[in-house]
């Protein structure tokens, strides 16, 4: 049995009005000889053609050119490539997926880069010999600018998937051909920085294959989208152990390219008055080669720097990591809430975010850029770490006015109902379904946010069909077959490790990435012991107004205890326990005798980490901790942020540690 293939070659003849019932060749060509010669009739031509015919004459293009421009030096080719060498790695596998059903089938896969240009191609042969006539091959440069409308230079323009058949063509010498292109966006600020086209011979294309297309280059965003995230916690790792970590220090960190990628200390985080300060702006054109006074002398004038670091890893400079003055910045104590104002129409407090640990303002960071691309986000973390905040700060940084929020608890619903939930269903569909059927949570999240919480318990079953809802942006009800188009921004999440969920095949791969587009991890209160006070000091206001009673006053004693216990419940557990001092006293000092039991005298592996060694001489704290942290270094096998997380520390403390006692990382 021959392997599938995704296209079929027909046998003599041009089928045009079986591929497309609105195109004629006769009436398209007729209608652009008229365009060209300066009449304006263009018939039933689609109208988006039609407008890249006049951009390709207000641009100059001459429609009787025969072939494209193509880069002739080897060099400046390759140089090409290498600047493009993730958005080429990041296309590797799919293209090696599809190569195997490309070949005979006549048709070629083609990547490009932002420019239109060439930087990858495969299948048929010797549809990629033709292809060299009119240099559609490595180093062709398929821009609106040099050839006028074609699949990949209009799709650029338009940043839509786009199909050019025939003599829809501009230019005369490529109206033999027929192709798809669609955009590829960057994870990061969603910019254009690529082109998927699948282009042959007019008689074997079909409309619809466009959404092959489709599907390679959003597999192409989900592999950069996992490579951006490695070298993001890369990059932050070598940051963390650079002089420029110092946490009293306002910082832009940015990537390989000058972008900048995270901020702290910086005045309002999440409302600029500097636009050039913004997460994804590119600062400066930061280069490999660049020394830290090329960096300086490239910022802009006003930005004053205490100190500029070049961040290398892999042999090769990654990032850079600029100190501000005082002037440019403020300290990172000034400011450490986040403000989430109620729904319209929704009888509900305020949200506040309080926190000013260097992994809650980098989840601040992502949940305001995943807001702004619209892309879906994955939010993990533990219990009673507030990730239902950051869902809701998602939906609050959104530009639509009035967005809807709608939210479903995975695994609160059996599994014979979540499907019927999410899609909704039809009358009849199934037993007790309701008269008249009913719209799921997509339809009512239309246009906002969908919340899928616990996202981890959706039956393996089900998981086809919320990806297929994702890729498509549309549903089906149950017992339907009517396509219903969703705009809905999903935001999943889960306390649960889903990357071991993925290897024992509990959930599926594909979903995973998907949904994962953003990652915000959450940190645990564990590891973020510096945002107790600032907790603290919320709560106590809150519960103050609620109850119409003066401030809690925590002994000095009191705050040193709820700062070193490790807190299981995480920010849950603290509100409550502020709450419960609220319910129980009658007076407003708060002693130790009035905290519970857990937090007193905490059992193992719940309040305070007890580490003891009795092998080791002489006893003391400086020797136990340099022991505890090798021992965890060990178990870890090296890996810091693991280690970190084990020892309920942060990871700045951690390295400080390991140079303070000389501790060897492997």
């Amino acid at each position: 049995m021959g392997r599938p293939r995704y296209f079929k070659a027909t046998q003599g003849g041009n089928d045009d009005a079986g591929l497309f019932p609105e195109y004629s060749e006769g009436e398209t060509r007729r209608a652009w000889e008229n365009y060209v010669t300066g009449q304006p009739e263009t018939g039933e031509v689609r109208s988006e053609i039609v407008q890249s015919w006049q951009r390709s004459m207000n641009l100059g293009v001459d429609a009787t050119r025969l072939q494209s421009r193509k880069i002739e030096r080897d060099e400046e080719l390759r140089k090409l490539r290498r600047r493009n060498a993730s958005l080429r790695q990041a296309a590797r596998a799919a293209f090696a997926r599809l190569e195997p059903h490309l070949a005979g089938a006549q048709v070629i896969l083609i990547l490009t880069d932002n420019n239109g240009v060439i930087i990858d191609a495969i299948g048929d042969h010797d549809v990629l010999d033709a292809g060299q006539n009119i240099h559609l091959e490595i180093g062709g440069v398929w821009n609106e600018d040099v050839i006028g409308t074609n699949g990949i230079g209009t799709a650029l323009k338009t940043g839509k998937p786009t199909y050019v058949h025939a003599a829809e063509h501009f230019c005369q010498g490529v109206q033999a051909w027929t192709c798809a292109g669609v955009p590829i966006f960057d994870p990061f600020d969603r910019s254009v920085i690529g082109v998927v086209d699948l282009s042959g011979p007019p008689d074997i294309f079909r409309r619809h294959n466009i959404a092959l297309v489709v599907a390679a280059a959003r597999e192409i965003e989900i592999a950069l989208a996992e490579q951006q995230r490695e070298e993001r916690t890369r990059l932050l790792e070598t940051f963390l152990n650079s002089d420029a970590s110092r946490p009293d220090t306002s910082v832009l960190l940015l990537d390989k390219v000058g972008r900048i990628m995270f901020r702290r200390g910086l005045d309002d985080r999440l409302h600029l008055p500097r636009p050039d300060f913004a997460v994804g702006h590119q600062l400066l054109p930061l280069s490999a080669n660049m020394t830290e006074g090329d960096i300086r002398a490239a910022l802009p004038r006003d930005i004053e720097t205490d100190g500029i670091t070049r961040l290398e890893f892999d042999g090769s400079l990654r990032g850079a990591a600029l100190s501000l003055k005082r002037s440019t910045a403020i300290r990172p104590q000034d400011t450490v809430a986040v403000r989430i104002k109620p729904r319209a129409n929704v009888d509900e407090d305020e949200i506040v975010i309080v926190g000013n640990a260097p992994k809650m303002l980098e989840a601040i960071e992502l949940a305001e850029r995943a807001a702004s691309a619209g892309v879906t986000v994955l939010i993990q973390g533990e219990t009673g770490v507030g990730k239902e905040l950051f869902a809701r700060l998602v939906h609050n940084r959104i530009d639509r006015k009035n967005a809807p929020y709608v939210t479903v608890n995975c695994a609160a619903i059996s599994k014979e109902l979540i499907g019927a939930e999410l899609f909704g269903h039809v009358e009849g569909a199934f037993t007790g379904a309701l008269r008249g059927g009913k719209p799921g949570k997509f339809e009512q999240a239309d246009g906002g946010v969908l919340c899928l919480d616990e996202i981890g318990d959706m039956p393996v079953e089900l998981q086809p069909y919320l990806l297929r809802a994702l890729e498509q942006r549309a549903v089906y009800r149950i017992g339907d077959d009517q396509r219903r188009p969703v705009n809905v921004q999903l935001v999943a999440m889960t306390n649960r490790n889903l990357r071991s969920h993925v290897e024992q095949g509990r959930f599926r791969r594909d979903l995973f990435y998907r949904i994962g587009i953003v990652a915000i991890d959450v940190p645990p209160l564990r590891q973020r012991s510096g945002d107790v006070a600032l907790l603290i000091d919320h709560f106590n206001s809150v519960f103050s107004d609620r109850f119409s009673r003066p401030r809690l006053v925590f002994a000095p004693a009191v705050m040193d205890r709820l700062k070193e216990y490790r807190w299981p419940g995480n920010v849950r557990e603290l509100r409550n326990l502020v709450e419960r001092l609220y319910l129980l006293k009658s007076g407003p000092e708060v002693g130790l005798n009035d905290l519970p039991p857990e937090i007193i005298e905490p059992a193992d592996g719940l309040g305070f980490s007890h580490y003891v060694d009795v092998e080791e001489a002489p006893i003391n704290l400086e020797n136990m901790e340099a022991m505890t942290i090798r021992r965890a270094i060990q178990a870890e096998k090296g890996n810091l942020t693991r280690v970190a997380e084990q020892l309920g520390i942060s990871r700045p403390t951690l390295y400080r540690k390991i140079k303070q006692y000389g501790i060897p990382r492997d």
